[in-house]
C-alpha cells in the first residue's frame, strides 16, 4: 500500500528536458472535417507552446520541480512567444538558444468534441544541430534528464554526460527514424514509447518492450492512451490502468505523462508509483481543455491517485 503522499514527493527535484520546443495553434470543432475539401467551422481558437519536451518542461515545473529546458528554435516571433511562455511557468531557459534566420517549428492542431486530436507539424528549419554549445559539465547533480527524439544530437550529448554524471535518463520516444532511436537507446535508462512509435521501430519483435531493453534500458515502456501503460524492468513485465475519467481533450496528454514521470524519477520514486503518478497526471490533463493550460498541479495529481487507488 503506497502510504500518502509518498515520501519522495516531498522532495524538489531537479531536471533537464532537453528536445523540441513548439508553437501551437489550436482550432476546437464540433467534427473532424470529412475527406476531400470538407470544412468545419471553429467553436475556438487559442495559441499556446507546445512541444514535447518543453511540455514535459512546464509539467514538471508545474508539480514543483526546478527545470532547465534546453533547445533550439528561431529568432522570429513563435521563437520569442515559446520562450516568454516558458519563462510564465517558470522553467530556466538560459539554454533555449534562439538563432537568427533559423525558423522554429510550429503545429496546427484541430481538437474534436470527443477530446481527440489531429496534428500538421513543421519542424523548422536552419536550427544548427551541432551540440557543442550546450553547458553539459552543468547536468552533474539534477535528479534526470528527459530528451524527445527530435535533436538527437543534443540529446545523445546529453544523455552520455548524464549517464557519466549517475544521473537517470528518460526517452520520450515518439516517431522518429529507427537510426535516432538505434543512437539513443544505448545511452537512456527510461525508454518510455508512444504505441506507433513502438510498433514502427520494433513490431514485428515478438516481445517488443524486452526488444527494447535489450539495447540496455533499464526500463521499456509503451503508452496506451485510454488502455494505460505497460513497462518491462528485470525481465518482468507489468501494467497500470488508466484513470477512468471523462477525456476532454487529450493534446499534450503525453508529453505531461512524460514530464510527470521524469520528475517522479528524479524524486526518486520506485518505478512502478512513478508510472501510476504519471498516469494520473495524464488523465487529469486529458478532463481539461488545452495542452498546458490543462497540466494539473501535484495536489491534483496525488488527490485522484488516492481517491482511485
Amino acid at each position: 500500500m503506497t502510504r500518502f503522499p509518498p515520501q519522495w514527493c516531498e522532495r524538489t527535484p531537479e531536471l533537464i528536458c532537453l528536445g523540441l520546443s513548439a508553437l501551437d495553434y489550436i482550432w476546437t470543432v464540433d467534427r473532424f472535417a470529412g475527406p476531400g475539401s470538407g470544412k468545419v467551422r471553429a467553436s475556438a481558437f487559442t495559441t499556446i507552446g507546445g512541444g514535447m519536451a518543453a511540455t514535459a518542461a512546464v509539467t514538471a515545473a508545474r508539480l514543483g520541480a526546478r527545470v532547465q529546458f534546453w533547445g533550439r528554435g528561431g529568432d522570429d516571433h513563435e521563437g520569442r512567444l515559446m520562450r516568454h511562455g516558458l519563462e510564465e511557468e517558470n522553467v530556466d531557459v538560459s539554454h533555449f538558444r534562439l538563432f537568427p534566420g533559423a525558423r522554429s517549428s510550429i503545429s496546427g492542431v484541430i481538437v474534436d468534441a470527443a477530446g481527440e486530436r489531429q496534428i500538421a507539424n513543421f519542424r523548422g528549419a536552419d536550427q544548427p544541430v551541432d551540440p557543442e554549445w550546450l553547458p553539459i559539465s552543468g547536468i552533474t547533480g539534477v535528479g534526470a534528464v528527459l530528451a524527445d527524439p527530435r535533436w538527437p544530437e543534443g540529446a545523445a550529448a546529453a544523455f552520455s554526460a548524464a549517464r557519466a554524471a549517475g544521473a537517470p535518463t528518460v526517452l520520450d520516444a515518439d516517431m522518429a527514424e529507427p537510426e535516432v532511436f538505434t543512437a539513443l537507446l544505448p545511452l537512456t535508462d527510461h525508454a518510455v514509447f508512444s504505441k506507433p512509435a513502438l510498433e514502427a521501430f520494433a513490431g514485428s519483435a515478438a516481445d517488443p518492450l524486452a526488444e527494447i531493453c535489450a539495447f540496455g534500458c533499464k526500463v521499456a515502456a509503451v503508452t496506451e492512451g485510454s488502455e494505460g501503460v505497460t513497462w518491462r524492468q528485470d525481465g518482468r513485465a507489468r501494467r497500470q490502468p488508466a484513470f477512468p475519467v471523462r477525456s476532454v481533450d487529450t493534446t499534450g496528454a503525453g508529453d505531461v505523462f512524460h514530464g510527470a514521470y521524469a520528475f517522479a524519477i528524479a524524486a526518486g520514486a520506485p518505478v512502478a508509483e512513478a508510472f501510476t503518478f504519471a498516469s494520473a497526471a495524464a488523465a487529469l490533463k486529458c478532463t481539461r481543455a488545452g495542452g498546458r493550460s490543462g497540466i494539473p498541479t501535484l495536489d491534483e495529481t496525488l488527490h485522484l491517485w488516492r481517491t482511485c487507488a
